[in-house]
């Protein structure tokens, strides 16, 4: 028998789901790539932590280098799809892009400014940046069938356009640059330390001086006296 808490939290699950995605296909794109560009992300870094082939001299460069691919990949992704998607809202909703069906509803309400027709000072029509269909009256029960479906529509299109342009365009640009920007600086640390490891090697390395050995110096009586008992007694190296 299924507890009615899991029927109930799994129920309130499904109906937060429903009303933030299921009129909304165009949000729905943009946070499921989201979430795609952060899972492939986090199982990239993994990849490099649990590499026993890869030396720790190399994570403790990869592992940054990876995080910061995957900042630039979400933070692009999300930034450009999201503002490409709200502009196809925004065009839509200020009736700037509509349907047939839509411009006759707006007609009969002398929403839609006629060519040669004079405009009514302080009137806001259709095309207008600050027309909004959906803060018209009935907008429910007379505008809603006709204007979501089309608005829908367009911000799952210019959402893709948005994640097209992102993934094969501007996010390789933007983490190829990155990555040019980190190698270069990884490349003057690590020069700076070889430089100072250079350095303290030849400091604490002892000065290696050559001594001349001196001759030994001895008098002629006292060489004359060693020879008489040890005839093996050479003046070899020595100072008479």
């Amino acid at each position: 028998m299924k507890s009615p808490f899991k029927q109930s939290s799994w129920q309130s699950f499904k109906n937060t789901i429903y009303k933030s995605y299921g009129e909304n296909p165009g949000t729905m794109l943009v946070h499921t790539g989201a979430v795609g560009w952060i899972l492939s992300s986090l199982a990239q870094v993994c990849a490099v932590i649990f590499n026993d082939k890869i030396s720790p001299e190399q994570k403790m460069f990869l592992i940054p280098q990876e995080m910061g691919d995957a900042a630039v990949n979400i933070i692009s992704f999300y930034t450009l799809t999201s503002g490409v998607k709200y502009i196809g809202k925004k065009l839509t909703q200020t009736a700037k892009l509509r349907t047939k069906d839509l411009s006759n509803v707006l007609k009969e309400r002398g929403l839609i400014l006629e060519k040669g027709q004079e405009r009514v000072k302080g009137k806001v029509y259709a095309g207008d940046w600050d027309f909004d269909v959906t803060k018209l009256d009935n907008y429910k029960e007379e505008i809603q069938p006709v204007y979501k479906p089309f608005n829908n529509g367009a911000e799952v299109i210019t959402g893709l356009v948005g994640s097209i342009i992102s993934s094969n365009i501007v996010t390789p640009i933007l983490r190829n640059l990155y990555a040019s920007k980190r190698q270069q600086d990884m490349l003057t640390v690590y020069n700076n330390v070889k430089e100072k490891r250079k350095k303290m090697s030849e400091f604490a390395k002892p000065e290696q001086q050559t001594v001349k050995p001196q001759p030994l110096s001895v008098s002629m009586d006292t060489f004359r006296s060693n020879a008489m008992y040890s005839p093996y007694i050479q003046s070899y190296g020595m100072k008479i």
